[in-house]
């Protein structure tokens, strides 16, 4: 059984950062993909970004690319996301999510990961 706890979201101005940070408690011999989701209120949950195992790779979508930044640190089984130059559109919930997988690289959709955290609410005052 894999958990996710997600920590670190809060309310910030536009153009300030947080660090989002999700602990994972898994079986170490096991390789997992990591994934960042968001929600907004009346929308659907989408991809944010993505780290692979060993921390190689990495994808983030369009809109926060230059701006978000994820990596992970498998002594602590915790994975980040540095968010810079927050806007107002990207007040959330954000949702840390987990796939066992040795792959660099794998679908950016809901059902492609199998664990997910509880989620952490970032809000962005303009």
């Amino acid at each position: 059984q894999v958990q996710l706890v997600e920590s670190g979201g809060g309310l910030v101005q536009a153009g300030g950062s947080l660090r989002l940070s999700c602990v994972a408690s898994w079986r170490t011999s096991t390789r997992y993909i990591m994934g960042w989701f968001r929600q907004a209120p009346g929308k659907e949950r989408e991809f944010v970004s993505q780290i692979s195992w060993n921390g190689g790779s990495t994808y983030y979508t369009d809109s926060v690319k230059g701006r978000f930044s994820i990596f992970r640190d498998n002594a602590k089984n915790t994975v980040y996301l540095q968010m810079n130059s927050l806007k107002p559109e990207d007040a959330a919930i954000y949702y840390c999510a987990a796939k066992a997988s040795s792959s660099q690289r794998i679908g950016r959709g809901l059902n492609d990961y199998d664990y997910w955290g509880q989620g952490t609410q970032v809000t962005v005052s303009s």
